[in-house]
């Protein structure tokens, strides 16, 4: 693949046992680092592709088509019943934007990957293995906080874009499960990202057979990328 000035080479990774179905075999498409920019990266997302680390990959599997891209425009979302109660949940939560990991991010990542995520790929997580995830040679990430009584109990780890939001990863406090700070940290996502004029909020992947990853369709409007491109299209603005 090619854009004006920059070329890269995309390699295949071999065969292995699928992280979100288990009965399946994964394998990825993998790009070099080499070249690679926030620009370019975003029209790469818009291909279906992925970033973990400095790392862009995207599902490529022999048998399985699971893994669907998935968005949000976020200049037509639109907050459930159900988003809205988890917003109203956590109006005692402050939040701010930080451009550094600290221990404390660490230390919470730790807590909720060996609380939550045992089973995983993740597992055990350590300080390098975050920062090999987290971080990119080419991007630096936006991390979004959550404070409760000034103790962080939340960060979303954030890729900003010319045009979009990329979401990466989140992680909170597993005490706190009944405050939903999962989708509270998507919801201000949408929410940051309509205030910086951006158009689109990245969330990875919706695998509908997979308890763990299908979750993203309850945020609507979305869309879906097929062979046709993404689905359904957002509509042209009303002209006055």
């Amino acid at each position: 693949m090619s854009s004006k000035a920059q070329k890269f080479s995309v390699g295949k990774t071999q065969t292995f046992n699928c992280s979100y179905l288990s009965e399946e075999m994964e394998q990825l498409l993998v790009i070099q680092e080499q070249g690679l920019n926030p620009s370019l990266f975003e029209q790469l997302l818009s291909l279906g592709f992925r970033r973990s680390g400095s790392t862009i990959y995207r599902p490529d599997c022999p048998h399985c088509h699971a893994c669907l891209p998935i968005r949000i425009p976020v200049n037509y979302f639109k907050p459930s019943k159900r988003q809205k109660r988890t917003i109203n949940n956590n109006k005692d939560i402050t939040w701010q934007i930080v451009d550094h990991h600290t221990e404390q991010h660490y230390a919470l990542y730790e807590r909720y990957i060996n609380e939550r995520h045992r089973d995983g790929g993740m597992y055990p997580p350590s300080p390098e293995q975050y920062h090999n995830f987290i971080s990119a040679n080419w991007l630096s990430p936006m991390l979004i906080e959550l404070t409760l009584d000034e103790t962080l109990i939340g960060v979303a780890v954030t890729d900003i874009l010319p045009n979009s939001f990329s979401a990466i990863y989140s992680f909170f406090e597993p005490e706190e499960h009944k405050r939903s700070l999962g989708s509270f940290l998507i919801l201000l996502q949408c929410r940051i990202a309509k205030m910086m004029q951006k158009e689109f909020l990245y969330l990875g992947y919706q695998i509908d057979e997979s308890r763990k990853m299908a979750y993203k369709r309850s945020y609507n409007p979305h869309q879906i990328l097929t062979s046709s491109g993404w689905l359904p299209a957002v509509p042209s603005p009303t002209k006055p």
